[in-house]
């Protein structure tokens, strides 16, 4: 039987080849995609799913959530995705409409409809889950699993020297869910810079396969400059769709540990930290378990598989 799964997402370059990897896998069943706002405005992350759905011959509903963080003023990802968030290639980003509803109020609808049976995968900030967790607390017990593109696991951050992106944006709601009781699993911004890079020669393979590939290698154009110039990477890497694959096959975690995580929401030069007991030192039980490595060979044959149909 497929696993239900519900995917929070920012859409941007890389959430788009993370929704190609669950909307083309038979072993899911995608119940609802919920749009938070985080590399780009919530409209326009909304049109990007859309537009990524309609690539895949998807009529799964898509929903609006949150249209900002908690209680912080915003910071988009443009610099990373483009001005679009799809890499500034000219796709017709524009005239399609989600579902009505709010995007908070359909994943509690969902928790509770099929209760221990649904996967969450958030790709962006925590706004929505967050939002969730306080309007209906009970849900923190109803999701199998809570597979999270969050912070990173050894403490080397993206926007800041310590802080990875989704985090940042809205570590208010990060602690949140961090403390809320859900079964969580942290795929940070390290597994991705370490075991999820794709080089040039592997994006020639993914266009080949077919149209999904060409275009999830096209939209991230702007990805690519940013890796070139900030995060040094040769090629680009994809955190939000080796997140996915270990939400859809947990075995593409090669190495992981059950860890006590908060996440710093008031440090001058630390705000929005995902601290990891690594040792255990708080002597608090773990509330995550936090993905360190993964097969970085079987994640682009997981890619190349989803674009190839």
């Amino acid at each position: 039987m497929a696993q239900k799964m519900i995917i929070d997402t920012d859409t941007a370059s890389d959430d788009a080849v993370a929704l190609v990897l669950a909307l083309t896998d038979a072993r899911v069943d995608v119940l609802a995609v919920t749009v938070v706002s985080g590399n780009v405005p919530l409209s326009m992350g909304v049109q990007n799913a859309l537009y990524t759905l309609e690539q895949c011959g998807s009529t799964v509903p898509v929903l609006a959530g949150a249209d900002r963080p908690l209680v912080r003023e915003h910071v988009f990802a443009h610099d990373v995705h483009g001005a679009d968030g799809m890499g500034d290639i000219g796709l017709p980003l524009t005239g399609r409409e989600p579902v009505e509803g709010h995007a908070v109020d359909r994943i509690i609808e969902l928790a509770r409809a099929h209760p221990g049976e649904i996967t969450l995968v958030t790709l962006g900030p925590l706004t929505n889950l967050a939002l969730a967790l306080r309007k209906a607390p009970d849900i923190a017990g109803l999701f199998a699993r809570v597979v999270m593109m969050a912070g990173t696991g050894d403490h080397t951050g993206n926007v800041t020297p310590t802080a990875e992106f989704n985090v940042y944006v809205d570590p208010e709601a990060a602690d949140i869910v961090f403390t809320s009781g859900l079964p969580l699993e942290m795929v940070g911004w390290d597994v991705s810079r370490n075991d999820a890079t794709i080089t040039p020669a592997d994006s020639v393979r993914l266009a080949a396969t077919g149209p999904l590939g060409e275009f999830c290698t096209r939209i991230q154009r702007q990805l690519v400059e940013f890796c070139r110039e900030v995060t040094h990477i040769d090629g680009f890497d994809l955190p939000d769709p080796v997140t996915m694959a270990v939400a859809i096959d947990p075995s593409i975690a090669l190495r992981g540990i059950d860890a006590y995580v908060r996440v710093e929401t008031a440090g001058t030069q630390t705000l929005g930290m995902t601290v990891v007991d690594h040792l255990g030192v708080t002597q608090k039980p773990p509330n995550t378990r936090v993905v360190l490595a993964a097969d970085r060979e079987r994640f682009v044959d997981m890619l190349l598989t989803a674009c190839a149909g």
